[in-house]
Formats: C-alpha cells, structure tokens, sequence
C-alpha cells in the first residue's frame, strides 16, 4: 500500500477522522497539532494465539525468539500479565475500548451457542456482532489528537476499521485466520497484495510496517500491528519449518511448523525495532508487545500453567506483555504486578498526554507509574466474565479444562492479589487458587478457605452488579442431564 506522502495536512484526510459532531458527542476534544514537543509514537504489536510460554524469553527451550528477547532486555517484561478474554474477538475489543467484556458485549465472534445443545444447561446470553459505531476507540482518540493512525493484520470486530478511526487498513476485516490462500500469497484481504510470487503474509504485514514508519517518520503516529501469526492454519516458511524439524522438542512445545512461525513473527518484529533504530526513533517510540489470549492447546502447551485459548484458568488468558521506551522504561526490568489488557488504552492516553474524553467509560489503569517507576497501581482486582458457552478443541483426550465437553461453560472469574476464584453458573460451582502457590490451578481451596471464597465472590458478584453484566438463567430445552 502506497501511503501519502509525510507533507499532507491532517484535512486532507479528514474522511478518515471522526465527524465533529461525533466528537463532541464523546467528549472527545478535536484537536491536532504538534510541534517540537511532539508526542511518542506508539506501536502496539498484538500477536494472535501466542501463548505465555511460546518465546524464549518466556522460558521455551524449543521456541526462538531473539528479537523478542532483546525487546525485554531492553525494557520491562511483565510475568502476570493477562488477556480481557481468552479468545480474540472479544479480547481485542476490549483492549480498544478499554472495557471489560460486558460493556461492549462481544463474547466471542459468531453465535454465542457453541457446541452441542443437549450439552448447554442454561439459554446463552446473545452475543453482539456489531462492534458498534459509537463505541469510542484508542485509535479514534489519537487520531484526534494529531496521530496517524494504521490498522496491519486482524481486525475480527466487523468489516472495516476504517469506521473506527484508523486512517489506513491493511489486511484487516471481519476474518479470524487468513482466508482462502492461508499464509501464502496471493492474498485475500484489502489492501494487501503480493510483491512477489509466494511471500508469506507475516512478511507482508512487516513489509508495510516498516513503509508506514518510514513515511511517518516526522509526527506522531499509532501503529496497530496486529499480525494474524500464530493463529492456524499451522502454515509455515518450508526454509524455516525444516531446521525445526532437525530440533529437539520438549513434552510442550514439539510442533516444528508452529515453532517456524514464532521465527516469522519474531523476525518480523525485529524488521520494526531495527527500522525505528535506523530513522532515531527509538526514543521517541513507545513500543508494546502482548498477545490476545493463551495458546491454543492442541498446538502448544502453556504449562506450568492449565488448559489454553477458550479456557479461564491461566493457559488461556496469562500472556506475554513486553514494553519499551528508551528514556522512559529502564532496561531489563520484570514487574510481577497483576495486569490486563483493559489497561492498555489509559497507558497509551498518558504516554502521548491525551487527557480521557469526558464521557469515556475506562475499566484500567494506566501503567505509566509502573513503567517510568514512578509509581504503583491502585490495590485493584481483575475480572473476567463470560456468559456463553466455548466447544472443545479435540473430542477426547486430557485437555485440562473442567469438563471434556468445553474450554468453558458460562461463568465469572476474579483474580485479586494472588487469589483467583472461578464462579460457574450452571451449578453454581467455586474454585479458588492461591496462584503464588498453586500457579496450575490443581489445588481448589475453596473448602479449606470458605472466608476467602466467600470474599472474593461478593466482589465479583459486586463487580458484575456494578458493570451490569448479565447472567444467563433461561433453562435449555434441549438439554439433556
């Protein structure tokens, strides 16, 4: 995609921003200039599928990832980082909008009735497909305020970015996984058309990365790249599959194509951190690297930590949150602070001195104190709530969840300090972890510490009642006990 050139005016892109009414209506004030004091760049690099144990700096001795791995020697790795969802739809509106799951509605993407009907106990709460038109996101915030904004990779929110104030989309629509061609090209998406003959699409999307920093390379600018790697089709570089093949495996991670996707996305990062290095950005970038939910299972396991992509406990929702800006972040430094996706959006207001639109709702804290170490975060908890139904990966087997027939059933979660409770509305089952003990989640106190349960369930309970999240309660026709 040929960007304009660095010399056009905010107004010529103006069908790109956000109408003024509409601005006013948010609470958002318009404005757009800058100069010497220009804000950071920011670069908000959000894997697919990636889970906690999947990069070498996590711990993986088959898995490689030296870019990666600098990228957290060079700023601050977090160890309890999480997901807003353990699946992507979801995960990633929250992340944008900086709200937990029940503002936005977005469970999952498609019908919230997974798996089969006899198996449902309860009537789904219905899921919402439209992401909503005035749903105010990180990106329509930015681009108010001066930012060039670019959406690379899944979308998975509804047809367009581009309504959602993203001044430019590559490769982004309603799709999950690449469609059609699956990683190799020709390509499928908007935007994004092969240069040669059989690139693969990780390549692609860091090709147009490092053409968007360069022709931004004068104002501010928020990039969302978020690449589709590693989310299946298992497809990978034959080049890079076959020295995988050739390496020894670990009972967790074993699957050589998968591993050569790591590489691509890794290699792929490193294109971006040495193009900022080249053009003197590096200071002035924040750059933040996540993923949008736990492994999925079947492909690789997150252990120590149980199940995976779909599931509540840790493998599903525990991910890999990386983040650097020279100047600001001090090298090499691990923060073991509880943190979540839903934080991201206040981190990237404060970071470019955007004050918080005056009717935007946010559920997170910004973790600015946390980065520059000015700071700490509020003592909070996190939550999690999903009221629908996940189907299984695999039909038989040990998949670590509760039971074989979902990744989950309806329920809450909370997690505060380092106690976590599962609530399950079918039964109305507990489960509570002492997770700096019991980090797999195998040891369910909730009979040896009642006080404890019954205190974090009236916070969740309060929680819910206080964002108004629903609780399906309709009995299921069809079910069959």
């Amino acid at each position: 995609m040929n960007f304009p050139s660095t010399t056009l005016n905010l107004a010529t892109v103006s069908c790109f921003l956000l109408p003024a009414a509409i601005l006013a209506a948010t609470g958002i004030p318009a404005t757009a200039s800058y100069g010497a004091d220009r804000p950071p760049n920011i670069i908000f690099i959000n894997a697919d599928d990636l889970g906690w144990t999947d990069l070498s700096v996590q711990g993986s001795g088959y898995y490689e990832s030296p870019h990666i791995d600098r990228l957290a020697a060079q700023g601050m790795r977090f160890t309890d980082a999480y997901a807003p969802a353990s699946n992507c739809s979801p995960s990633r509106a929250s992340v944008l909008t900086g709200t937990y799951m029940p503002r936005h509605g977005r469970y999952t993407n498609g019908t919230s009735a997974r798996g089969e009907a006899k198996d449902r106990k309860l009537i789904p709460i219905e899921n919402n497909r439209d992401f909503g038109k005035h749903t105010v996101t990180i990106a329509e915030v930015l681009s108010a305020h001066g930012y060039i904004t670019t959406h690379m990779g899944k979308w998975h929110l509804g047809p367009d970015p581009l309504a959602h104030g993203f001044a430019y989309n590559i490769a982004g629509g309603v799709y999950g996984s690449p469609v059609r061609y699956g990683y190799h090209s020709p390509y499928h998406f908007p935007n994004c058309v092969q240069e040669e003959e059989g690139e693969y699409l990780t390549d692609r999307l860091g090709s147009e990365a490092v053409r968007f920093i360069e022709e931004y390379r004068d104002r501010p600018f928020f990039l969302y790249f978020a690449t589709y790697t590693v989310h299946t089709p298992i497809q990978a570089k034959e080049e890079i599959e076959a020295r995988y093949r050739e390496k020894e495996p670990t009972e967790a991670h074993y699957d050589p194509a998968y591993a050569a996707m790591i590489q691509s996305l890794d290699e792929n990062v490193g294109r971006i951190l040495k193009t900022l290095e080249e053009l003197g950005l590096e200071e002035k970038t924040l750059v933040l690297f996540t993923s949008d939910n736990g492994g999925v299972w079947p492909i690789s396991k997150q252990w120590p930590l149980r199940a995976g992509k779909g599931s509540y406990y840790e493998g599903g929702t525990r991910v890999p949150l990386i983040a650097r800006w020279p100047g600001v972040i001090e090298a090499g430094t691990i923060s073991h602070e509880p943190v979540v996706g839903v934080d991201f959006f206040p981190t990237f207001l404060e970071a470019a001195g955007v004050e918080k639109p005056s009717t935007k709702v946010l559920d997170g804290e910004s973790l600015m104190p946390l980065l520059a170490g000015t700071g700490e975060l509020s003592d909070r908890a996190l939550y999690w709530h999903f009221p629908i139904y996940l189907q299984p990966y695999i039909e038989d087997g040990p998949v670590e969840t509760r039971d074989p027939l979902f990744r989950t059933r309806p329920g809450s979660v909370i997690r505060y300090g380092d106690w976590k409770l599962h609530e399950y509305f079918e039964d109305g089952g507990l489960e509570l972890y002492n997770l700096a003990e019991d980090i797999g989640e195998s040891n369910n106190l909730t009979e040896e510490k009642p006080e404890k349960a019954a205190e974090l369930l009236a916070m969740l309970r309060a929680w819910r009642e206080e964002i108004g999240a629903p609780v399906p309660t309709e009995l299921n026709p069809a079910y069959v006990p």
